[in-house]
């Protein structure tokens, strides 16, 4: 039993180096495509980086967008601690302190001039509104894989978009709007905006092929044979209904129970752990959801 004990510590150990070596990976890459393609040439990102990137444009220089990003990502990062959980929030938080770290690295320690436009794309607004999107966006996408974050946004969009009756990706949409229209507005100019809209959709399908699915909620069937065990332990987890159906194992001819359950693209990886926890042979398929539509909203489905 004890040796099981330590090769359960190893494992989640190998496994949280595994994550923070790729959440570093993830913050250093997009931090290279904000600074390099995007900043520059004052285009923006979506949502806080592209909120931080105006911010640090109208006010005094010492405001960078490194600080910008600590102080309005952090904030929403944490008050989404208890919907998405300790190990989420504290990866989340550790991303968005490596790009903003190596952001400042970039644009004040190391000898690269990024104050008049890309050093790789020159002035060239459309490469540099291609290729900072993608960078960011395959950035964004590995900080989302392995468990974390790049964007406050994000973190609220998943609390607050069911209760607006809309989905995650739609969410995020209208608040980019608004920051591409803010943007036009304080700038007065249309130019810029217009290409950083450009920027958005590429990063968008970036992180939609690195992690399946940017605007879709994740269905989870679950075949068990501890049905109690692992409903009682995902409700508590999720505070989530369920549908619950008596099914039989066609080879073997056992009863089993088919669990199915609706979860956001974060929440994957807890579950499959909650679910082995409590039965090691439970069978679970996961599969993208395009629209969730409920007259009431239970503890029981």
């Amino acid at each position: 039993m004890k040796q099981t004990n330590v090769e359960k510590s190893s494992f989640f150990t190998l496994k949280t180096l595994k994550d923070l070596f790729f959440l570093t990976i993830a913050g250093i890459v997009n931090a290279f495509g904000v600074t390099l393609f995007l900043a520059p040439v004052k285009l923006y990102d979506s949502g806080i980086s592209g909120t931080a990137i105006l911010l640090s444009q109208i006010t005094p220089e010492f405001m960078t967008l490194s600080v910008f990003l600590i102080i309005l990502n952090v904030p929403l990062l944490l008050y989404g601690l208890k919907r998405q959980g300790k190990t989420f929030t504290v990866y989340a938080v550790y991303t968005v302190t490596i790009y903003s770290v190596m952001a400042w690295i970039i644009t004040d320690v190391l000898p690269i001039d990024v104050s008049i436009a890309s050093p790789l794309a020159g002035s060239d607004l459309l490469l540099c509104a291609l290729f900072g999107g993608l960078i960011s966006g395959t950035g964004s996408g590995l900080a989302i894989r392995f468990g974390g974050a790049m964007d406050g946004i994000e973190v609220m969009a998943v609390i607050f978009a069911k209760k607006l009756g809309i989905t995650v990706g739609t969410f995020v949409m209208i608040y980019n709007v608004i920051l591409y229209i803010t943007c036009g507005i304080v700038i007065k100019s249309w130019i810029l905006p217009l290409y950083s809209i450009i920027t958005y959709c590429a990063a968008l399908k970036t992180v939609d092929f690195i992690v399946e699915g940017f605007d879709r909620a994740k269905a989870a069937t679950i075949i068990t044979s501890e049905p109690d065990a692992v409903c009682s332990a995902i409700s508590e987890k999720f505070e989530c209904g369920m549908t619950v159906i008596e099914a039989t194992g066609y080879y073997s001819g056992k009863p089993k129970t088919m669990v199915y359950v609706v979860i956001n693209r974060y929440q994957v990886g807890t579950l499959r752990s909650i679910v082995h926890d409590n039965d090691k042979t439970a069978y679970i398929s996961i599969t993208e959801v395009a629209d969730v539509f409920s007259s009431k909203m239970t503890k029981k489905a």
